[in-house]
Order: structure tokens, then C-alpha cells, then sequence
């Protein structure tokens, strides 16, 4: 199989896959930090790199049914959270093409 190509958008705080270091996303690409997962709190990207995603999937969630995506570490395949597709209500579109990283599957922020 090879060696995956990783990406590295630069930034001197930084966020990186708990399981394998990866590189993830920098500081300045938080949306939020007030979200929460099944396994605790959560961060809302506005980007992300080096992950892979699932097959898009229906979740009904706390803010309502939601189209999203699992989001996996593109080096380990450890499962990081997931990606919002598209939001049923239409006051919770603005986190349509974001993504959601559980604080406990990530390390960061990280200083250069």
C-alpha cells in the first residue's frame, strides 16, 4: 500500500490525531469550542486535513437530524468525530462542511 500523502497547513498552534501525531488543523480553524460528543467535549472545524470519511448517514442529534459523515485519521484510521453534510433545520446550516473533533481523539493545541 504505500505511504499516505499528509498535509500540514502551517500555523504556530496546532491539533494533532492522539493515536499516531498526524497533523490535523491549526488554532485559527476553530469555529467553536462549546460542542459536545458521545465521549465528551468537542471542537468545530472549519477545516481539517489528513482524514478520511464514511459513507454519508442520517443522525438524529441534540440540535436535530443531521446528514454527516464519520471523520478517521487518513495515517491510523483512528475515528476523530465526524463532518456535518447537511442540517434539516435551517437555523443549524452554518455547520454544513464542518467538522466536529472530539477533544479526547486529538492533541492540541500544540505550540511551535
Amino acid at each position: 500500500m504505500g505511504r499516505p500523502f499528509l498535509e500540514h497547513m502551517g500555523g504556530r498552534k496546532f491539533y494533532m490525531c492522539c493515536r499516531c501525531k498526524t497533523y490535523l488543523s491549526n488554532k485559527k480553524e476553530i469555529v467553536s469550542h462549546t460542542f459536545r460528543g458521545s465521549t465528551g467535549q468537542a471542537y468545530l472545524f472549519r477545516t481539517v486535513v489528513n482524514i478520511t470519511t464514511s459513507k454519508a448517514e442520517a443522525r438524529f442529534m441534540l440540535t436535530g437530524q443531521h446528514i454527516v459523515r464519520d471523520v478517521f485519521c487518513k495515517n491510523c484510521n483512528h475515528k476523530l468525530g465526524w463532518m456535518y453534510e447537511f442540517a434539516h433545520e435551517p437555523q443549524q446550516s452554518y455547520k454544513e462542511g464542518f467538522l466536529i473533533l472530539v477533544i479526547v481523539r486529538f492533541i492540541g493545541p500544540l505550540f511551535l
